[in-house]
């Protein structure tokens, strides 16, 4: 029997590379998909791994990418759309050019990723797509207004989609990562300013740099995608280290949980109406 093969967007590092990894040790074919495969570390130096070079804001690259895995492995029956960014700061001073950025990655390079891929899940019978949101797509936090914004676009895209995709037998599963310990925060996030906002911006990217090295690994997250990869079942929503924030939003009365965020994000004498 054909191994199975999973197409990995942005794996040089963080959740992509741990997930990479981890489907490899479990016998997987594994095409880690890059912007830039000559960054591509000793472990993608098997047999059974690829790295075709793939931006997901480039469909000729996603093309491509769908095409080179196909050719070397012969199928591909799981495509988890991981790559990403983060966008932060005052929604005031973020650029047009900044907003179509984050879009253009975090929602519609997913979007032409689906469409390429789905042409092929037909022809074989099956497939699984894999959206990596996150928890802040069901709940937000200060100055994160467009992070938010893609992650809920992402959500509700794949609640509806896995309507449309049923009846060939493409299963849609999400993602909803809490905080994890990446190089997320320094190299996966771009910051826009605005000086009415000046201090807020300090406390949120002193919060935020503080508790980076006390956040799980993302070997976890990399095991709730390959649980979702192999459950046949209609279960949408995977939520590895981000339940408890989960619950609390939902449990606790809205102004409970906006002072909450406030008083750990910009500090107790931060105002905020409740």
């Amino acid at each position: 029997m054909m191994n199975k093969t999973v197409l990995i967007t942005g794996a040089s590092s963080g959740i992509g590379e741990a997930t990479a990894k981890y489907f490899l040790q479990k016998g997987w074919n594994v095409s880690a998909t890059m912007r830039s495969p000559s960054h591509a570390e000793f472990w993608t130096k098997t047999e059974k791994v690829i790295c075709p070079r793939l931006d997901v804001t480039d469909s000729k690259t996603i093309t491509a990418a769908i095409s080179e895995t196909l050719e070397y492995f012969g199928r591909i029956d799981v495509v988890v759309n991981n790559a990403g960014y983060a966008l932060m700061g005052p929604l005031e001073g973020v650029t047009s050019e900044q907003l179509d950025r984050q879009f253009q990655t975090n929602v519609f390079g997913l979007i032409s990723t689906i469409k390429a891929v789905l042409p092929v899940f037909r022809r074989q019978g099956g497939g699984t797509i894999i959206n990596v949101a996150s928890i802040g797509g069901r709940l937000a936090f200060p100055l994160a207004s467009c992070y938010h914004a893609t992650k809920w676009a992402v959500e509700g895209l794949s609640e509806s989609l896995r309507y449309e995709l049923n009846k060939d037998k493409i299963r849609v599963k999400i993602i909803e990562p809490g905080g994890i310990k990446t190089n997320f925060i320094h190299r996966g996030t771009t910051w826009a300013t605005h000086p009415t906002y000046l201090d807020m911006i300090h406390r949120v990217k002193d919060f935020t740099e503080k508790i980076n090295d006390s956040l799980p690994l993302p070997l976890g997250v990399a095991k709730a995608i390959y649980r979702a990869a192999n459950d046949r079942s209609g279960r949408l929503r995977y939520s590895p280290h981000g339940e408890a924030f989960l619950i609390l939003h939902k449990i606790l009365p809205d102004r409970v949980w906006r002072s909450l965020v406030a008083n750990m994000m910009l500090g107790k004498n931060n105002t905020i109406s409740i």
